[in-house]
């Protein structure tokens, strides 16, 4: 297995797990880890530095999420992106998103609004001077926010566990699509301020569908990261 997952360093043994969930799904999420790879706790637990037990239960929340394959006797493998999954979660997220940009629209604050620019600029920023991973966190960070700020935080615990497929596929269309995305962020932003709920909404709704356009090319792009559909 490829040495992929930087090492943690004084960890706390009430945050393990957290720690290697997160050290594991970034991983996943930017490919340092592909799909079809087999990965072992013990391998896992040796290069992060930590004992298996919050390995094996890190293991368990990725398999919940789609990310793992977990068979008993048998390797445990990182799972091909499932198109199937894509839509479903696509589906799920447009409509919890969309309930919240209409509420957020009601309770926005002029300092909700500010922030919601500053992670406009960061995701400007992350544009020219990169990594990938940067803007795709920001992206996530500014939809987590206005969930938030609508007064429906939690609708955003029930997004990401829906979303494992089209975080993956996400991540792939940062190689064409950053700009386009960031352009949808800067009109859902100016809606908000608007204070228009139909704009909002469709502006969001928008720039959520673009999966579908996007899923086709990353596909025909990295054929070996999906699922064969005839299996």
């Amino acid at each position: 297995m490829p040495d992929t997952i930087a090492p943690l360093s004084a960890i706390q043994t009430a945050t393990a797990t957290d720690q290697v969930f997160e050290a594991l799904y970034h991983a996943l999420i930017t490919f340092g880890l592909p799909p079809g790879t087999k990965v072992s706790e013990a391998e896992i637990a040796k290069q992060l530095g930590v004992s298996r037990q919050p390995v094996r239960d890190a293991f368990f929340r990725l398999s919940q999420l789609g990310f793992l394959s977990i068979r008993p006797q048998r390797a445990t493998l990182i799972t091909k992106i499932s198109e199937q999954g894509v839509h479903q979660a696509a589906f799920i997220r447009a409509a919890l998103e969309a309930a919240c940009i209409r509420d957020a629209v009601k309770t926005i604050t002029g300092a909700d609004l500010a922030e919601l620019d500053t992670l406009l600029a960061r995701q400007k920023l992350a544009i020219e001077t990169g990594p990938r991973s940067v803007f795709h966190e920001l992206d996530d960070l500014l939809h987590k926010r206005i969930c938030e700020m609508s007064g429906h935080g939690y609708a955003w615990s029930l997004i990401q566990e829906q979303k494992a497929h089209i975080d993956r596929v996400r991540f792939l269309s940062l190689s064409f699509g950053q700009q386009n995305a960031f352009d949808q962020h800067v009109s859902i932003v100016d809606a908000l301020r608007a204070r228009d709920a139909n704009a909002a909404e469709a502006c969001l709704r928008d720039h959520l569908s673009r999966i579908r356009n996007i899923l086709p090319v990353v596909r025909s792009e990295h054929p070996q990261y999906f699922e064969d559909p005839d299996q």
